[in-house]
């Protein structure tokens, strides 16, 4: 029964690890003040990215960049529109969902054609992305396979998450940031680069969005590509874990571990159990998503609401 536990918690932590790059992806891109509802349609163009280039490469660092720099662009796109244009975010952001879904399947059809049927990545490429034993720690009984003995995007995830928790609370240029999201006029007035800051952000966001996308597609997907069904909804609930961690990078991390153990236990729950189709465990992840969407459209105070600019475009002629 132990066992069974164990495993099931170490599939959680798998299962949320793509969930904490996207989050922290759009907690970075709602801090400078934009509301980017794109992150599904970022993390397909991650996930094709990512596979495609490891397909051609056999080269995991270069599978990383690509996906991290495809979906970038997918942001570059977003924030041209919205901070230079002064496009509707949430129009844009829903845009970029339909955007990404779109390219990731046509390409992906083109790519799955001229392999002559579903292609897969190279043992060479998927051993790299294979768990890591730290030393002495992964002996640990227990606690040393939950924590260390993971694939290296998994630590990655959670090395970004506890940077960007210290970049936003202890850094100048964090402060400053923080700033542009909760009031642009001020944050001008006292000489802070608007534009700037809201692009750096936003393409940094999107791209952190691609590696979770392109984990789905290597890890996930056990290196298979699977028209339709890698991301599978994960943009959407990274957006609402956004909520349900307040912002905070850190806290993150944490989120991502429960919304990944509610996307696991269906793989874990006896079919007998209370005799419920397995299509309902499936669900739950959705169904914890719109939960904490109406608990905090009910409950709100200023701790757990988004920055004060977020989602509002800044016209610098009306400060």
């Amino acid at each position: 029964m132990s066992q069974q536990i164990l495993n099931f918690l170490y599939a959680s932590i798998l299962s949320g690890a793509p969930l904490l790059f996207a989050t922290v992806g759009e907690i970075l891109t709602q801090k400078a003040g934009n509301l980017n509802l794109g992150v599904e349609g970022m993390m397909w163009m991650g996930a094709f990215a990512g596979f495609y280039v490891g397909l051609k490469t056999d080269n995991a660092l270069l599978t990383i960049v690509g996906a991290f720099l495809f979906a970038a662009l997918g942001a570059l796109i977003y924030a041209f529109l919205t901070v230079t244009l002064k496009a509707n975010q949430n129009v844009t952001g829903l845009t970029l969902t339909t955007f990404g879904i779109g390219m990731s399947a046509v390409l992906g059809y083109a790519m799955t054609g001229a392999a002559s049927g579903a292609p897969r990545l190279s043992e060479k490429l998927s051993s790299a992305f294979s768990a890591i034993h730290i030393p002495l720690l992964s002996k640990i009984p227990f606690f040393g396979r939950l924590f260390f003995q993971h694939n290296i995007l998994v630590y990655l995830a959670t090395l970004l998450a506890i940077l960007a928790a210290l970049y936003l609370k202890y850094t100048r240029i964090g402060l400053n940031v923080r700033a542009v999201g909760e009031n642009p006029a001020a944050a001008d007035a006292a000489g802070i680069n608007i534009t700037a800051m809201k692009y750096i952000n936003i393409i940094v966001g999107g791209g952190l969005c691609g590696i979770g996308g392109a984990y789905m597609s290597i890890i996930t997907a056990n290196g298979s590509w699977q028209p339709g069904g890698i991301v599978n909804g994960n943009g959407w609930i990274a957006v609402a874990l956004v909520i349900f961690v307040r912002w905070n990078p850190a806290a993150a991390i944490l989120g991502s571990f429960i919304f990944g153990a509610f996307s696991s236990l269906s793989h874990y729950i006896p079919a007998s159990f209370l005799d419920l189709p397995i299509a309902i465990y499936q669900m739950l992840p959705f169904i914890l998503t719109t939960l904490v969407l109406i608990i905090t459209s009910i409950r709100k105070n200023r701790a757990s609401c988004q920055p004060a600019g977020c989602g509002v475009n800044y016209y610098r002629e009306e400060r």
